[in-house]
């Protein structure tokens, strides 16, 4: 059915919807399937000049984001999907295909990093789905013309894979990614331990046991709890998928040795020692509503002013602080992609 805006959409570009089976998830340790769904969307020239190769962005979701999450639409706004066919509809000097890639747990997320008490989805996007796209579809080839980018959680992924995979990509786009840990993280440790010894016990076994008997995320302390135990599952699990938690649970109490294992993975921090791979992007984006309720504009703040320390600036960097909070800043997807795009073609 051809429906006219806001119910439908008439495609510049196409959207192919596909599915990996991904060897590096099969049998992760929270028995989530292996079988992905993968969006890849081609701008409005790939059928027409069929021997033009494009550059490549991967986009990553936020925490408790799934895929099929890309079509939901929001009043007076078209969806993420169709905004970035419209900007390329608009602009076809400098084209991408754009990948959008699914690493939900049912822990509400992965980090994009490798995790014993997770499931290896660091190596998922960068050895399975970067080789999927590229043996099918015209990208140029090398970093120098793949980008990644994302929010909140996906804009971390989005922050630190060019750090450890500088071989594989040549720009970053993030949107009010976590960094600064104690500034977004820390705080919400006293309410997370103040919600175990209230209505559970000290026990975060009790919690999911709760949290998974009732639909929806229904109670206030939902939401700390579940970043808490997740954060906690991708940066400080044991080799044998135990997960260790930086406070402890009945009174908030910071325990040092594992908060210096999350902080060594804080995009800020981890500046100084992927100095080199940082220096060879071609492209960084950063940006943050200056209302960010986790405070993420700070994080975002740091993570430039290191990135300026270690002498990168424009016009490889591109930072911006608007007027807006962690929600409804899908806006700002389609021209960081657009800018990307244009960055890693040349």
């Amino acid at each position: 059915m051809d429906l006219p805006p806001p119910w439908g959409h008439r495609w510049a570009g196409r959207l192919d919807e596909l599915a990996i089976d991904s060897e590096a998830l099969t049998g992760n340790p929270l028995g989530d399937p292996h079988r992905r769904p993968l969006y890849v969307y081609t701008p409005p020239s790939y059928d027409d000049e069929p021997d033009r190769r494009y550059p490549s962005v991967y986009v990553l979701q936020g925490l408790t984001g799934q895929l099929d999450m890309w079509r939901n639409r929001k009043a007076f706004q078209p969806t993420p999907l169709e905004a970035l066919d419209d900007r390329f509809a608009a602009d076809r000097d400098a084209p991408a295909i754009v990948v959008f890639v699914d690493a939900w747990t049912s822990l509400g997320g992965s980090q994009f990093v490798d995790s014993p008490a997770v499931g290896r989805y660091h190596t998922y996007l960068c050895d399975e789905v970067v080789p999927f796209i590229d043996a099918r579809y015209r990208t140029l080839p090398g970093a120098a013309h793949r980008g990644v980018a994302g929010k909140s959680s996906g804009g971390y992924g989005a922050m630190i894979t060019p750090m450890l995979r500088p071989d594989l990509f040549g720009g970053l786009a993030t949107h009010a990614g976590d960094a600064l840990f104690e500034a977004c993280y820390l705080p919400d440790f006293r309410s997370a331990a103040r919600a175990l010894r209230d209505a559970y016990d000290g026990s975060f076994d009790a919690f999911w046991a709760d949290f998974r008997s009732r639909p929806g995320r229904s109670k206030r302390t939902d939401g700390d709890l579940l970043n808490a135990w997740c954060m906690a599952a991708c940066y400080s699990a044991d080799a044998d998928g135990s997960v260790r938690l930086p406070f402890e649970p009945l009174t908030g109490r910071l325990v040092p040795d594992v908060w210096e294992r999350w902080l060594a993975w804080d995009p800020v921090r981890m500046v100084e020692p992927h100095a080199d791979a940082l220096r060879g992007l071609r492209a960084i984006w950063i940006d943050a509503g200056r209302s960010d309720d986790f405070y993420l504009d700070l994080g975002a703040e740091a993570f430039r002013a290191e990135l300026e320390r270690i002498g990168i600036g424009e016009p490889e960097l591109r930072f911006e602080l608007f007027e807006g909070t962690h929600g409804g800043i899908e806006w700002r997807y389609a021209d960081a992609i657009a800018w990307l795009a244009q960055r890693l073609t040349a």
